[in-house]
């Protein structure tokens, strides 16, 4: 992998020689800018649960174990003041765990690059690590895929919000956490 802070230097030097074009052209071939690409694509439940479930709810980019999206709802139902949460994340008001623990999908190739917008290219990773990669290639920024977890020995609490969820069905006048226990019963026979 190249030293881009040394292709950075080689671009102030050039424009300390007074040559822009070659300034440009080190940009463009050795550290191009891609602008980023928000097509605002959105996951069913299924396929979420689906992408976190094949991949044992941990984080394919530093092998980190991640908690059920549903969980973080419920605990914070439960645990308002030690456990807040706000609907539109907004990480001034919710607890850090939301950001470096709960699950969403990335593509590993990002799209911008050519990567295809299905399971294939998906992987799960944490809100946090997502926002760190945004169009970056795992090569870019040296990162690697990690292996995918075991449902038999961390299923990220799914389990423990299934449970909950029929034992108090209270829980599931939350549409949200209604939609992601449908989606986790129907998984629960592919589990």
């Amino acid at each position: 992998m190249e030293d881009k802070a040394g292709v950075l230097a080689d671009v102030c030097a050039a424009l300390s020689r007074d040559h822009p074009n070659e300034a440009g052209e080190t940009l463009r071939g050795r550290y191009s800018f891609i602008p980023l690409v928000n097509v605002g694509r959105h996951y069913s439940v299924q396929q979420m649960l689906a992408a976190f479930v094949r991949d044992g709810f941990v984080d394919l980019y530093s092998g980190v174990r991640l908690v059920c999206t549903p969980t973080w709802r419920l605990l914070a139902k439960r645990l308002p003041d030690q456990f807040p949460f706000q609907p539109n994340w907004r990480m001034d008001a919710c607890h850090f765990a939301f950001c470096e623990l709960a699950p969403t999908i990335d593509h590993v190739l990002p799209v911008s690059h050519g990567g295809t917008d299905d399971e294939s290219n998906w992987a799960t990773t944490s809100m946090l690590r997502n926002s760190a990669k945004t169009n970056f290639t795992l090569g870019e920024l040296g990162w690697s895929l990690h292996p995918p977890g075991d449902m038999k020995c961390w299923d990220g609490l799914l389990g423990w919000f299934i449970e909950q969820a029929s034992a108090d069905r209270s829980v599931l006048d939350d549409p949200y956490l209604r939609r992601w226990f449908g989606a986790a019963t129907g998984a629960q026979g592919r589990l």
